[in-house]
């Protein structure tokens, strides 16, 4: 079997015959390809035309086409997803959206698949064992290679213990075992012991369960090797066993003695190994096969991830409570300590002709407040984190911009903390936009503003360009950034 691989970008524009040569198809092989990859939402077809080639966002009025029409040619398609995909012996590295110039991308993937790792860990999200529903259901190999891996270099491998008694050992006097079956001498009234019963536990190295998950580590290990995808994920090779699936029995009686194994383990990690390894047994398929299964890591939706990494990185305040802020002047008698930034923003009132005032539930929500000491002064910063790839150059038209709702927004977000901010005696107060880019400098992209708001003595919206890779180096190092360096 052939493997493969080649490199997408998000939101890149692709025709069918170039998906065809980045994955050396043949004309009825492509066909299916792309079906199947729609079909699990990582791929989107677009009417072809110059107005899109230029376009690097889509949009919610993209219409996607039909099947029937991308028969025809007449489509590009575009990858909506950041992450590895392996569609049969295909592997497909897609890479994020903002990496516009570098020709390798291996180091800049890694690092991404790190930063996909830990949001994952992050937000509590539990291996996806299955992609898709109904007809289009896959079992997710690659996630489930991946979580057992990763398992193993956090916890070890699986294992049993068994108590031990020895005579004269290293372990604990058994005392009662001692008396009782123990010869003693007596001395001065004393009893003196030449044999003592003693105690350990040890690991039992031929467990079943201990032997079968080194088996499948192994296998898990081979595979990814064979794929090509351990150095970027940056897993070394493992070889813990000789032995193969088949000499633990056959498929049945191995499910049966996991399932009476987790019938007796009530520990959380434990009890998700044991489902993972079933899921693997049961499944009994490879990462990469002569047919359409997929596999997955990674997400269609990475502004998610630039949002939290955003969040962490600038010290996100909004659900610290009141009275843990670290400010130059104490909390104001006005509000409670444990309420939280997020918790005092005004609600929107309704009220009927013949009804009492009714509180809506939803209302302005930030993405991060920070509230650092620069010098002297305490600062009231609103960010907003956008993955954007903005176009803001000379004699260019304007374009991978947010919206007219996201600028306003931001406006009001000042408007809405006015009165927490004068209660606090915080003088300086910034808002701005963190877009990323594949730069290595913070640049300063200028500024987004609306002459009706800013008249109200709202301050204008900052653009900064944030380095992708600085600032994943920040998250997976759990660090804070000095935010005096966007020089706001």
């Amino acid at each position: 079997m052939e493997i493969v691989s080649g490199y997408v970008r998000e939101q890149e524009r692709y025709t069918k015959n170039d998906l065809k040569d980045i994955f050396s198809f043949a004309d009825n092989e492509v066909e299916r390809f792309i079906k199947n990859l729609k079909a699990f939402g990582v791929l989107k077809s677009v009417k072809n035309g110059n107005d899109q080639m230029e376009i690097s966002e889509l949009t919610e009025e993209d219409i996607e086409i039909t099947d029937d029409t991308a028969e025809s040619g007449d489509c590009l398609y575009v990858f909506t997803y950041v992450g590895i995909i392996t569609c049969g012996s295909r592997i497909i590295k897609v890479y994020p959206k903002y990496l516009l110039t570098e020709q390798d991308h291996l180091e800049s993937m890694k690092q991404v698949l790190k930063v996909l790792e830990r949001y994952s860990r992050s937000e509590k999200q539990i291996i996806n064992v299955f992609n898709g529903d109904g007809d289009n259901r896959s079992f997710n190999m690659l996630a489930v290679i991946l979580y057992l891996l990763n398992d193993y270099y956090e916890y070890g491998i699986y294992t049993n213990s068994e108590d031990i008694i020895e005579v004269n050992g290293d372990g604990d006097i058994l005392w009662g075992k001692t008396i009782d079956e123990s010869f003693a001498l007596l001395q001065d009234n004393k009893p003196y012991y030449m044999e003592l019963y003693t105690g350990r536990t040890v690991d039992d190295d031929m467990d079943y369960f201990k032997r079968l998950h080194e088996c499948i580590l192994t296998d898990c290990s081979e595979q990814l090797h064979t794929a090509q995808l351990d150095s970027l994920f940056d897993i070394d090779q493992i070889i813990l066993s000789e032995e193969k699936l088949d000499d633990f029995g056959d498929t049945d009686y191995i499910l049966e003695r996991i399932q009476k194994e987790l019938n007796i383990q009530f520990n959380t990690r434990r009890q998700i190994l044991l489902k993972t390894l079933y899921a693997y047994v049961a499944q009994n398929r490879r990462l990469l096969e002569n047919n359409d299964g997929i596999s997955m890591f990674g997400t269609t939706a990475y502004h998610a991830v630039w949002e939290n990494v955003c969040a962490e990185v600038f010290d996100n305040k909004l659900k610290t409570s009141l009275g843990k802020l670290n400010m130059s002047v104490p909390l104001s008698k006005e509000y409670t300590p444990s309420d939280m930034l997020i918790e005092i923003v005004e609600k929107p009132v309704w009220k009927g002709p013949d009804t009492e005032e009714k509180k809506a539930s939803d209302t302005l929500i930030p993405d991060l407040i920070s509230i650092p000491k620069i010098g002297n002064e305490d600062y009231f910063l609103i960010f907003d984190a956008k993955y954007y790839n903005l176009r803001l150059e000379k004699g260019k038209t304007l374009g991978g911009n947010p919206g007219v709702g996201d600028v306003t927004k931001q406006y009001l977000y000042q408007l809405a903390y006015k009165k927490f901010i004068k209660a606090h005696n915080i003088a300086v107060v910034k808002n701005c936009f963190l877009m990323p880019t594949e730069k290595n400098e913070i640049i300063d992209k200028g500024t987004a503003k609306m002459e009706m708001l800013e008249a109200l003595g709202l301050e204008n919206i900052q653009i900064r360009l944030m380095p992708a890779a600085m600032m994943y180096e920040y998250y997976l190092t759990q660090r804070k950034i000095d935010v005096a360096l966007l020089n706001l």
